[in-house]
Parts: C-alpha cells; sequence; structure tokens
C-alpha cells in the first residue's frame, strides 16, 4: 500500500531546499552587485537575504490566498507582485548589514535576480518550467516516497509495483495538444523530442491512435465537440450570421459565450466536478481557469493564482523568459530568410510578442494551475496547450521551432505525472488533439492577391480596406484576459484586440469572404438566405468559374437544385448522391471527403459557397490566409487527430469507421463519447 503519513521531512527535501537557498543567493548576488544604490557587508548577508525571501513567502503564501478570494485573478496578481517587492524591500532595508537607497533599487535587484536565475536555469539544464511548480513536485515526491528524480525510469505502474497497489481514487487528466498531427507525433517520437510520451508507449501502460477531424478541422470546431459533443453550430472559425446579421469570431469571448450556450446541455464532459483550464469552451466544468467562453466571469478564482504571481521571482523569471521567447522568434523568422527556406510567410508586427506570451508566459501559468488541481484532487483537468499550434501556423507543421514547442510541452506533462504521483488521485492521462496541421505556400503567394480580393474581383465588386496580423486565433488568450479585466465595465463584449477586434459593419456588406486554414467560404449577406448555384451564376457570372479555375483552388461547393455539389475544374461531384461528371474534383482528398463536405455545407451558418485549396505534393495545401501551416479543410495531415490514451481504457472496434484504409474514430463527437465513457467506467460521471 501507499504510504499514509510521509515523512514530514526527507533528504530530498533538505537537498532541494538548500539548493533553492543558493540558487537565490547567487541570483541576488549578482543583483546586488550590479545595482549601485544597494549594498551588503559580506557575502553571507546575501544569503540572509535570500533566506529571508524563503521564509517570507512561506509565511506570506496562505494570508493571501485568502485575500486573492475576494480579488480574484487580477487582485492576486496584484497582491503577488506587492508581496515580493515588499519582502525584498524589507530584506534590503532592515537586516543587518543590508543597505538599499531607494524602491527603484529594490525593484531593479527584483528583476536582475530573476533574469540571472533563469539564465542559470537554462545553463545547468534543468527543465523549462520545473521551477513554477517546485514545491508542489516536493510534496509530490514525499507523498509517493520517491527519489528525487523518479521520473524517467518508468511509468506509474513501476510505482504501484514497488510499494503495493495503489488504492487511491481514480482520477483523469485529458491535455490537449493543439494542432499536432499523427504523422507530426510520429516524427517526434523517431526523432527523440517527446521522451515522456515515448516513455507510456514502450513500457505498454498507453496506446497511440489517431482520429478523423472533420471538416472544419477547427480549434473551435473540435474543441466544442470534445468537450460538449456536438459540431453543429460551428461551420468555420468565423463566419457570417444571417440570423444576427454580423460576422462571429469564436475568438471573440462574447461570441464563445454563446457558440457555447446553443451547444450546451449541462452535462459535458468535465459537468461533474471537473475543472477547465485555458480552453476555449468550458465543458460544463465548475471550476473554470482562463477559459474563453466564461471570461465574463472572470478569469477563475484568485487564490488559484497565487502559486504562480507571488513565488519570489517566478512571475519575473516568467517575463524574462517571455523576453527572451521574443528574440527567439525575431532570430528564427530572420533565419528563415536568410537561409531561403520555402515556403514561409513574414513573422514580424506582433507575432513575436504572442508567441513568447503563449509559449512563455502562459505555458507557465498553466503549468502551475494544472498541478495544484491535481494536488488538490480534481476528479478530471482539461488544459489546451496551444504552443505548438501557433508556432507551426508562422514557421510551418515539422519545422525545427515547431518541433522545439512540442519537445517543450512534453516535459511539461511530465512534470504533471511527477506531481499526480503524490496526489489524492490515480490519475490517468489522456492525450489528444483538436487538429493536425498541414503545410503550404498560402493562397496569396500562388495566385498574387489574397482570397477576398480575388473573390471581389470576379464578382466586379470593391473590396473592402483591412489590415492586421492574418492569424486571429492567435488573439484568443489576450482577448480573454482583457475581456475578464472588463467584466465590471460596460460588459458589451467587444473583443479588444487583434484583427477581429472590429467586425462592426455600418451597413450589410454585398459580401464576406472568409479564411480558415484552406477551407474558404463566400457568403452574400444581403440575401436573407443561402443562394443557389443557379441564383450565383445568374448575378455574378464569372465567380465560380473564375475560382475553379484558380491553379490554388481545389473545388468549390455550390447548392444545386438536388444539393450541394462540389465542383472542380474538370468535373462535378454530387455530394448528395455521389455521382460523378467528368474528372472527379474530390479524387486526392481521401475517403471522408464526400462525408465531410456534405455535412459542413448542410450547417445552419455555412458559406453560400464552400472552398477547398488545391493539394499539391506531400499533401501541400493553399491556406486562404497568410499562414503556412493550416487546418480548416482537406489534404494533407490536418484531419488525422491524435489520441494517446491508457492501455486499460480501450476503444472499442465498433466505434471506429473506416478512412483512407485505417479504423479510426471520426468526429471530435465520437471522441467525446469515448471519453463520457471513460469517465464513467471510472465511476468520474454521476448518474454512471
Amino acid at each position: 500500500m501507499r504510504r499514509d503519513r510521509p515523512p514530514l521531512v526527507t533528504v530530498a527535501d533538505v537537498r532541494a531546499a538548500v539548493w533553492s537557498l543558493v540558487s537565490t543567493a547567487a541570483g541576488l548576488g549578482v543583483a546586488i552587485a550590479g545595482v549601485d544604490g544597494v549594498r551588503v557587508a559580506s557575502p553571507w548577508d546575501v544569503l540572509l537575504v535570500a533566506l529571508v525571501v524563503g521564509l517570507g513567502d512561506a509565511l506570506l503564501r496562505a494570508p493571501l490566498r485568502r485575500l486573492a478570494r475576494a480579488g480574484g485573478a487580477v487582485g492576486a496578481l496584484v497582491l503577488g507582485l506587492a508581496a515580493q517587492v515588499l519582502v525584498v524591500w524589507a530584506a534590503l532595508t532592515f537586516l543587518p548589514g543590508v543597505a538599499s537607497d531607494s524602491w527603484t533599487d529594490v525593484l531593479a535587484v527584483l528583476v536582475v535576480a530573476a533574469v540571472v536565475m533563469a539564465c542559470g536555469h537554462w545553463v545547468v539544464g534543468a527543465r523549462d518550467n520545473a521551477y513554477v511548480v517546485g514545491d508542489l513536485l516536493r510534496r509530490a515526491r514525499r507523498r509517493a516516497g520517491l527519489p528525487r528524480r523518479a521520473v524517467g525510469g518508468g511509468g506509474a505502474e513501476d510505482i504501484d509495483a514497488a510499494d503495493g497497489a495503489d488504492d487511491r481514487p481514480p482520477g483523469v487528466l485529458v491535455v490537449l495538444l493543439d494542432g499536432v498531427a499523427r504523422p507530426t507525433l510520429d516524427h517526434a517520437l523517431e526523432a527523440g523530442l517527446v521522451p515522456t510520451l515515448e516513455r507510456w508507449l514502450g513500457s505498454g501502460s498507453h496506446r497511440l491512435e489517431s482520429w478523423w477531424a472533420r471538416v472544419p478541422c477547427t480549434t473551435p470546431a473540435s474543441t466544442l465537440g470534445l468537450l460538449h459533443g456536438t459540431t453543429d453550430a460551428v461551420p468555420a472559425f468565423r463566419w457570417w450570421s444571417r440570423r444576427l446579421g454580423r460576422l462571429v469570431v469564436t475568438n471573440r469571448p462574447a461570441d464563445a459565450a454563446d457558440v457555447e450556450r446553443s451547444a450546451s446541455d449541462g452535462r459535458g464532459l468535465l459537468a461533474d466536478g471537473g475543472v477547465a483550464v485555458s480552453t476555449m469552451f468550458s465543458g460544463d466544468a465548475p471550476t473554470s481557469l482562463l477559459v474563453m467562453s466564461r471570461a465574463s466571469e472572470g478569469l477563475g478564482p484568485g487564490q488559484l493564482f497565487v502559486r504562480f504571481f507571488a513565488s519570489p521571482f517566478v512571475l519575473v523569471r516568467a517575463v524574462a523568459g517571455t523576453v527572451g521567447e521574443a528574440l527567439k522568434e525575431v532570430y528564427q523568422g530572420w533565419q528563415q530568410v536568410v537561409r531561403g527556406v520555402r515556403p514561409r510567410v513574414p513573422r514580424r508586427g506582433w507575432y513575436p510578442v504572442l508567441r513568447a506570451v503563449t509559449n512563455v508566459l502562459l505555458r507557465d501559468l498553466n503549468t502551475s494551475l494544472v498541478a495544484e488541481q491535481l494536488v488538490r484532487g480534481a476528479p478530471v483537468v482539461c488544459v489546451d496547450l496551444v504552443d505548438y499550434d501557433e508556432i507551426a501556423h508562422h514557421a510551418g507543421p515539422l519545422r525545427p521551432e515547431a518541433l522545439r514547442a512540442l519537445e517543450g510541452l512534453d516535459r511539461v506533462v511530465g512534470l504533471w505525472e511527477e506531481i499526480a504521483r503524490g496526489a489524492p488521485r490515480r490519475y490517468r492521462t489522456v492525450v489528444v488533439s483538436d487538429h493536425g496541421q498541414s503545410l503550404g505556400a498560402t493562397f496569396e503567394q500562388a495566385v498574387g492577391r489574397s482570397f477576398a480580393d480575388e473573390v471581389h474581383r470576379l464578382m466586379a465588386v470593391p473590396a473592402p480596406v483591412r489590415g492586421g496580423p492574418a492569424d486571429g486565433e492567435a488573439w484568443g488568450p489576450a482577448n480573454t484576459a482583457l475581456h475578464a479585466l472588463r467584466k465590471d465595465g460596460d460588459g458589451d463584449g467587444r473583443l479588444l484586440v487583434g484583427p477581429d477586434r472590429d467586425t462592426a459593419r455600418a451597413e450589410l456588406p454585398e459580401v464576406e469572404v472568409i479564411g480558415s486554414g484552406n477551407l474558404g467560404m463566400v457568403w452574400f449577406c444581403r440575401s436573407p438566405r443561402r443562394l443557389s448555384a443557379a441564383e450565383v451564376a445568374a448575378r455574378w457570372p464569372a465567380l465560380v468559374p473564375g475560382l475553379v479555375e484558380s491553379p490554388a483552388v481545389g473545388f468549390v461547393v455550390v447548392h444545386g437544385a438536388q444539393g450541394p455539389v462540389a465542383r472542380g475544374r474538370l468535373g462535378s461531384h454530387d455530394l448528395a448522391t455521389g455521382r460523378v461528371t467528368g474528372r472527379d474534383p474530390l479524387a486526392g482528398y481521401g475517403t471522408r471527403a464526400r462525408e465531410d463536405l456534405l455535412r459542413v455545407a448542410g450547417l445552419e451558418d455555412a458559406g453560400d459557397l464552400v472552398v477547398v485549396s488545391a493539394v499539391g505534393p506531400m499533401g501541400r495545401v493553399h491556406a486562404f490566409e497568410g499562414l503556412v501551416g493550416s487546418h480548416g479543410g482537406l489534404g494533407g495531415a490536418q484531419s488525422e487527430a491524435v489520441l494517446l490514451h491508457p492501455a486499460d481504457l480501450e476503444v472499442p472496434d465498433d466505434e471506429r469507421e473506416d478512412v483512407d484504409g485505417a479504423r479510426v474514430l471520426v468526429g471530435a463527437e465520437s471522441v467525446h463519447r469515448r471519453l463520457v465513457a471513460w469517465l464513467s467506467a471510472l465511476g468520474l460521471r454521476e448518474g454512471a
């Protein structure tokens, strides 16, 4: 049996405390030496300052949690920063042998020490963000009776075999790896970039399989399906709603909330005591942290953010790492240009900042929030990690910087695994992606003008002038946070930053043209209903013929007299009957193309025209937006999503379908039903 009463202090605890004291003292020593306004009499005084800083954190953590309950996440941020500054100021002002001239000197010491510790952390090769949850790691090792470096030698099953049967109640951790295709994960496994997942597979504790992300294979559609069991409300990443008379953007917290309300039956994946962390939708979780659809309610209970915001140097180190990540992105983007890498897209503007925030600051915060929920014993925890997806959009799905992001996510999963070993529940970890990504030059690079400009040219109507970054998806975390900050304000739900910040129109546009990866949609907004192929041809005779003749377009789905028809350059495919005239335009798009297109074309808010790009050699596509790695339509690896699950949680074969010669789950709804079945089997669903 596992130890009921773990020792209060172990040798590993003492070693970790000494290392923490020494590393903090080293960082403070360098900072004090470099800041003119702070003086110490001897090196021992620096060690004393480090000791006081550590004790201050231990003494203030509990009262800060109580205060943060009322102030929310923002209150936790303010209190945490204030506490760090206060403790360092007190140590540098009142300890004997130490003196400081001003508050600015104290702040300088805090920042410089954090930067030095972050650099030292990198030099010694420590795991990227283990420092964020160091206290939880030590507690987990102590409870599990593990040595300091237990992780890496085997799975949780090895611990149970050593200590006896594990009598803890079950729990489930669902990790969403945004944008990771099955072929990409296979590549990372072979390259040794994901040793945690490779160890699970090698030990037989987990199994890896694919599932088919149906069109539209976008984050909002798949996430809604995984968490709520339906995707019918989402025809693309953003779309025109005739009912609302405006553009709906799922990266807007208010729109995400509306979509969730239309889809939720109150029994989502996380309904029974679950926790959602950094997801687009809540899954009906009672506790939501950084969830876009719940942003109007705030970012989450403030006490849960105290560990990250108040721990000495943690937040400042994360900010320092964020700056470093932005500089790294600038360098890597420049290197693509110098080496002549193609296809590629510009990686300037706000993107380096957005990448840095999602890949360092948000990742560290997610690491802390999930770790705390595991220690608290939440029955089901679901977290969405967007790091890889964001970089792959701009660098390419298999480019080195994208794969390095995936390597970092594997380390995060390894940290949670280690913390879960000392948690009050025996957690089973399920890793699932929402879709993959496909590489290719953009439509604009292939044709010489944007998709929207091409549609307006063929219709002979003026194109609106629009600017801003191409990747609206990247602005999601920022808009979630900013919307939450405004929850006590006017509450109008406006998007505050990013290319979709202003979706209002002074009057109804004649046409709305939207790209979701290599899936394009066209709406004729002034018509109260969807126009038929004959009506489109009568009003704009050059539009559909001009699109299908484009070298970057594979086919256009129009609405004929008997239903949707896919029209290509040399033939057509009746999606309702399967009848092909001439050369099949769906050839080369896989065996699921007809079913997927028939379904998406019939959704209430689907475009009057549905366009899918051409697919070239090696599955390369042409995104209708400015991204070199994309997803949304068909072609390449974008529909081959990942499902890695414990071996004892099986997927019955009768739930699978044949897709391109493989038996896989089809649609996020199928994965949702399987996840719910596993939770029920583990006793984690009420009424099961």
